[in-house]
């Protein structure tokens, strides 16, 4: 026997309190990923992604290593995995989408 036990043992006994907690810590982590975590929590890899964008595999690792990345990149790259890119600025009385990234 490995000594390992399934998680849902150690969540069985946790509060309503605790599980509420947990979801929105979860919720919150959702919500800001790198774009290789995102990759993966799609559950998709790098070599469907550059096969669907048409380049090599190498090209996409470089593009999720990066720190600046063309704005119609980052879009492909995106669409590629499924999505829609949205740009968005954030104030402190409200978030506002900015609309002139948008497809032409």
């Amino acid at each position: 026997m490995s000594g390992r036990k399934p998680f849902s043992n150690l969540t069985k006994n946790f509060s309503q309190d605790r599980r509420a907690k947990i979801e929105a810590q979860k919720f919150e982590l959702r919500e800001e990923m790198a774009l290789h975590d995102l990759r993966k929590a799609i559950g998709t890899s790098q070599e469907l992604v550059a096969h669907s964008l048409g380049v090599k595999q190498p090209a996409i690792a470089k593009m999720e290593r990066r720190t600046d990345i063309r704005i119609q990149s980052l879009r492909r790259m995106i669409e590629a995995m499924g999505g829609t890119l949205e740009i968005s600025a954030r104030f402190q009385n409200g978030k506002v989408r900015i609309t002139n990234y948008t497809d032409r």
